[in-house]
């Protein structure tokens, strides 16, 4: 059984917590500043999150705030992907 790890960087967060559909978009909005961890304005997809952060997303006209709840290893099913997060709006 794989452990899951302690840390993830931003990019492969959002792809697998099926927030954008490409790990491409993913880096692309991360470096583009339209992310925030913890209320902090990132501008690198290599920013590392850990369990319990809090990340501002702007998506398509909405901001979503999400508190991460885990971190896996490869992206699964929608389920799997909507445990990955709790929607703080």
């Amino acid at each position: 059984m794989a452990v899951a790890p302690e840390r993830q960087r931003i990019d492969r967060w959002l792809w697998h917590a099926r927030l954008v559909r490409t790990r491409g978009a993913a880096a692309a909005i991360a470096g583009s500043g339209y992310v925030r961890v913890n209320g902090a304005r990132i501008d690198a997809p290599g920013r590392m999150v850990r369990t319990g952060d809090v990340i501002t997303v702007a998506l398509d006209r909405s901001v979503r705030v999400l508190k991460v709840m885990g971190l896996v290893e490869r992206r699964g099913s929608a389920r799997t992907a909507a445990a990955l997060y709790e929607d703080l709006e």
